[in-house]
């Protein structure tokens, strides 16, 4: 049986996040960067000179161009609806990394102008596909962990000497909920993939240690529909990186951390088992994942009504945060 040809896409938005997933795409035999667009002529043509794909001139030639079946969207996220819109209405899909939007009401109208042209929208949230995560994930679903009942998660980099404050990504138009948003969504996510939809959220954003006007350290108490609660701290101003997830329940628990790997213990045992995982490559199976839907296959994991779900629960801390007082979802995805 002959091999589907490569999906054939372009690369919007010349940061350090588009190197990642354009080398991810190298590492894949299942896609291939033809063409890119940045404002930056210098940042295009390098680019191009790295990868070996066209530097076009706008964005616009790019949509016209037939060779083009979708479109890696790394972007701003306030330009993310703008740049979406466009492509679907060109008739490209989209792969959109995380954060679908600032605002709920941007997330909406970009899931829903994929829906209309009917192109596909995946959106970049590779931390749930960590093997350790889709274990736990299994091990649930068989009730190994039986009734869920509390989970804390951290997710901490070293941003000290190595912020960009000219950089969208560190200011509060840009980012809205600094770290949280930045990084600890990814988190949310796991938490939400692992213990369920989350309902409501209290929580506090602080600068302690970085220049400029965007939270730095953040902490969420998320309420899930199934009664468990869980914490998430994020800080960008930590000693250095650091990754923790563990998750309770009522007959087992396990406890990852990127130090120690990840271990379970079951009730009425002494001490908890490690459990190897091997390092799967997240980033070629989110965007393999994506090239098969866009070749007729089943939806991607991640699409544009669970991000902006995900977004929600985010916005809803930093009202949280602004109000003092708890926040329902429910309420963010009426208002936000």
């Amino acid at each position: 049986m002959a091999m589907a040809e490569p999906l054939r896409v372009a690369c919007l938005g010349m940061g350090w996040w588009s190197d990642v997933l354009a080398d991810a795409i190298k590492r894949s035999s299942k896609l291939k960067i033809v063409a890119c667009f940045s404002r930056s002529e210098p940042k295009r043509a390098a680019f191009a000179a790295k990868y070996g794909c066209r530097a076009s001139p706008s964005y616009e030639a790019i949509l016209k161009d037939a060779q083009v079946e979708a479109i890696i969207n790394t972007t701003p996220n306030d330009v993310h609806l703008e740049t979406t819109r466009m492509a679907a209405e060109a008739g490209k899909h989209v792969f959109l990394d995380k954060p679908i939007a600032n605002s709920v009401s941007d997330g909406r109208k970009i899931t829903e102008c994929c829906r209309q042209a009917g192109v596909v929208l995946a959106l970049g949230y590779q931390r749930r596909r960590e093997s350790h995560f889709r274990w736990i994930k299994q091990q649930i679903d068989a009730g190994v962990f039986g009734q869920l009942v509390n989970a804390e998660a951290n997710i901490s980099r070293d941003r000290l000497g190595q912020l960009d404050l000219s950089s969208w990504r560190y200011t509060a138009a840009g980012m809205p909920g600094g770290v949280m948003l930045q990084i600890g969504i990814h988190y949310v996510d796991v938490l939400y993939y692992l213990l369920g939809p989350i309902k409501a959220v209290s929580g506090q954003f602080v600068r302690l240690v970085l220049p400029g006007d965007n939270p730095d350290v953040a902490s969420l108490i998320l309420e899930h529909e199934n009664g468990a609660l869980s914490t998430l701290n994020a800080s960008y101003a930590s000693a250095s990186e650091y990754y923790l997830m563990n998750i309770y329940g009522k007959t087992a628990s396990a406890y990852y951390d990127m130090h120690h790997g990840l271990s379970l213990l079951k009730r009425g045992e002494k001490q908890p088992v490690r459990v190897p995982c091997a390092n799967n490559d997240t980033f070629v199976e989110e965007i393999e994942e994506f090239a098969a839907a866009v070749r007729g296959g089943a939806r991607p994991e991640v699409g544009g009504d669970y991000a902006t779900t995900s977004l929600a629960v985010i916005r809803a801390g930093i009202l949280s945060a602004r109000e003092g007082r708890r926040v329902e979802v429910a309420e963010i995805m009426v208002k936000d």
